[in-house]
């Protein structure tokens, strides 16, 4: 395994907060993940562009038969590259909490 890394794009709290419920999953509707953490499309929306620009999160688009507009979902999930800068961030957190007694 390698050096656990701190990343601080990651560390900001609500990036944390999206990284932490995308990790689980597959993916995540982004108005599933929106409504989870309490905050406006346009919010995430900002926020989902810093990870999107940095490789750590992909975005993908789909129709739905139950829909009567031409409206898409879109979805969110984590690369790769970002569930590896995720992981390694946690860990990174994990190391520089006390050591239990």
């Amino acid at each position: 395994m390698d050096e656990p890394v701190f990343d601080e794009l990651i560390h900001a709290p609500l990036r944390l907060r999206i990284c932490s419920l995308l990790a689980p999953v597959e993916s995540m509707a982004f108005a599933t993940l929106r409504d989870a953490l309490e905050i406006t499309d346009a919010h995430l929306s900002k926020q989902v562009r810093i990870l999107l620009d940095a490789g750590y999160v992909v975005s993908t688009r789909t129709g739905s038969a139950s829909r009567e507009d031409a409206r898409r979902t879109v979805w969110l999930s984590l690369s790769p590259q970002g569930r590896h800068a995720f992981e390694s961030h946690v860990r990174a957190l994990r190391r520089m909490l006390p050591a239990e007694a």
